[in-house]
């Protein structure tokens, strides 16, 4: 028995709700059904790496919206549902279980899943490929003061959690294969000055190595790397990058690479589906190129986007996302083609700490990032958009912000 839907959305994270607020800016009376994995309503990931470690947000505040605003919205919610199976031609999705779904137009923000090791032990029981609530939940409530962790990984979850525990008092070693934390973005000068600042505060750094196997001695975990580290903690996280999820798309026959390949106006390779967030390929025209997205405020902004079109707007999608870090005291924010392998120019008002990195492609600047300097994204957007060549004289002083 298959029951039919105006508009279907697999995926309850941030771009799927955000698409059925796009969805109702146009169309306030179509029927509206969203799919999730996760039996949570949809909810904010930033802090879970972030603010629930510090106290700053409250566990119930990480939830974007209560149960009234689905009801509300007239959105039927089958969460806790694994959608397994897409039929463009019949226009119908199939979720574990067997239940069959019909759609006018279909959004897949089913996002991206955690990278796993494939080496002995990398399957163990209890350790942690951190992702979403779940994980989080499991890991605080082991966290305890006193106690360690391992954290695999040096990019931006794995400098995230290994800060936030830190901060909660537990003994914290990192191992990751580069020389370097966070070296994809951040320039090498100030990647050393954050690394530093890691180990001034007492996290052990295990950099230019890896895991070769996890094991368990009673109740607590043995890494061995590949350098001959043994390590016992009581705690191990694996954040070692994540892939998009792309088996429901390949299932339809969908297009996809690096992420579900869309047009400027987020359709897949059949028109009636659309993909957004952070397993969506999409045209950025500001830089030029293809890209794929992992971060907040693009899926908030494109789910909203992709739910407008869904609805009848046909509108290009022209956002530039921003993202956002906090490791310990240093935090960042950045937009454009943040790459360290760029030419980079360091505005700084306090040396790696303070001020403004702009990242430059034959002298024009193709990003942004904003060090301990705040509520500068727009004028970082408008410089990108100019595509001007700027000197490093022209650059000094131009987005400045002061504590």
């Amino acid at each position: 028995m298959t029951s039919d839907y105006d508009y279907v959305i697999v995926g309850g994270g941030l771009a799927g709700a955000s698409a059925v607020e796009g969805i109702r800016e146009r169309d306030a009376t179509g029927s509206i059904l969203m799919i999730a994995e996760e039996s949570h309503l949809p909810y904010d990931r930033p802090p879970l790496s972030k603010k629930l470690w510090f106290g700053k947000m409250q566990l119930e505040g990480i939830f974007l919206h209560d149960r009234s605003f689905y009801e509300t919205h007239g959105v039927t919610l089958a969460l806790g549902a694994a959608a397994s199976r897409l039929d463009p031609a019949a226009k119908t999705i199939t979720v574990a279980g067997g239940a069959t779904y019909g759609y006018g137009k279909l959004l897949l923000a089913t996002g991206c899943k955690p990278r796993k090791l494939d080496i002995p032990g990398g399957d163990l029981d209890g350790i942690c490929y951190f992702r979403g609530l779940d994980d989080y939940l499991h890991t605080k409530g082991k966290a305890a003061e006193g106690k360690s962790a391992v954290v695999i990984g040096g990019g931006f979850i794995g400098s995230e959690l290994a800060a936030a525990l830190n901060i909660n008092k537990l003994d914290v070693t990192m191992i990751f294969p580069g020389e370097l934390l966070c070296d994809r973005v951040l320039p090498d000068y100030l990647a050393r000055a954050v690394q530093q600042r890691y180990r001034e505060k007492g996290v052990r750094i295990l950099a230019t190595d890896q895991p070769v196997s996890f094991g368990k001695d009673g109740d607590e975990f043995v890494t061995r790397t590949g350098k001959g580290e043994t390590i016992t903690s009581d705690i191990v996280i694996v954040g070692v990058g994540v892939v998009p999820e792309l088996a429901l798309a390949q299932s339809g026959g969908l297009e996809t690479g690096n992420g579900i390949v869309v047009n400027e106006y987020l359709q897949t390779s059949s028109p009636d589906i659309y993909a957004a967030g952070d397993n969506a390929f999409f045209p950025y025209p500001v830089l030029g190129q293809a890209m794929r997205i992992e971060h907040w405020d693009h899926a908030l902004t494109q789910g909203k986007w992709a739910g407008r079109n869904m609805a009848g707007a046909y509108e290009p999608y022209t956002h530039q996302p921003y993202f956002f870090s906090d490791l310990f005291e240093f935090g960042y924010e950045a937009t454009g083609e943040v790459d360290s392998r760029l030419e980079t120019f360091a505005d700084w008002q306090k040396e790696n700490d303070t001020g403004v990195v702009y990242y430059l492609r034959d002298g024009k600047v193709r990003g942004v990032m904003m060090c301990n300097v705040w509520n500068k994204v727009e004028a970082a957007r408008e410089l990108i958009r100019k595509r001007v060549t700027m000197t490093h004289g022209q650059l000094r002083g131009l987005i400045r912000g002061y504590r």
